[in-house]
């Protein structure tokens, strides 16, 4: 199963992207140990603030692109709606 999930970060900009281990990735991002998230490294600590689950890597990319597409204040309105 893969998850397309938003990270606030320490500046509150708001990073996305696809995992298959979700607490791995959230570990990985608040600590020097993943070189390929260079956006978050500087933004540490992050918060996992959205997720959504998704049974395989292509409809996860294709949402991913979706939400990476959306202004800031739609994507602070998905988190809204699924935290309410």
């Amino acid at each position: 199963m893969y998850k397309v999930y938003i990270v606030k970060c320490r500046d509150d900009t708001l990073y996305t992207w696809i995992t298959t281990d979700l607490d791995r990735r959230i570990r990985q991002h608040n600590w020097k140990i993943l070189w390929w998230a260079k956006y978050t490294l500087s933004r540490k600590p992050v918060k996992l603030v959205y997720y959504e689950d998704w049974y395989n890597r292509s409809e996860a990319t294709k949402r991913e692109m979706e939400i990476k597409k959306m202004k800031k204040e739609e994507k602070i309105l998905l988190i809204n709606n699924i935290n309410e």
